[in-house]
């Protein structure tokens, strides 16, 4: 599976970006997005699942993030609002070919390469 991650970005605090992530190469269960801030672990942030269409989040992003999918573009989106300087990090989008979502990077097999989103004050 090979995964293009894009639209991160610069963005004050309170504004709004959407992350993308097309995948290609084969059928697969769920995607979904984590992010790594410097010195950090990798954090859950996003979950779908692609045939019957639940979503999960992290608890730091309920409420303000959304995840989204489109089946025919085998598209997943992040629409991030609100944003806050603790969410700059690395965001990367990861396929699950076999599982149902969820939020341990142990159940992805498959990782995008990875967009920049900086919140500043």
């Amino acid at each position: 599976v090979q995964l293009q991650a894009s639209g991160g970005g610069s963005v004050q605090a309170g504004g709004s970006l959407r992350l993308s992530c097309a995948a290609s190469g084969r059928t697969f269960s769920s995607m979904g997005w984590f992010r790594q801030a410097p010195g950090k672990e990798r954090e859950f942030v996003a979950a779908i699942n692609w045939d019957v269409v639940l979503t999960y989040y992290g608890d730091s992003v309920k409420g303000r993030f959304t995840i989204s999918r489109d089946s025919a573009k085998n598209t997943v989106y992040l629409q991030m609002n609100s944003l806050k300087p603790e969410d700059t990090a690395v965001y990367y989008c990861a396929v699950n070919v076999a599982e149902v979502a969820g939020s341990s990077r142990l159940l992805y097999d498959y990782w995008g390469q990875g967009t920049q989103v900086t919140v500043s004050s």
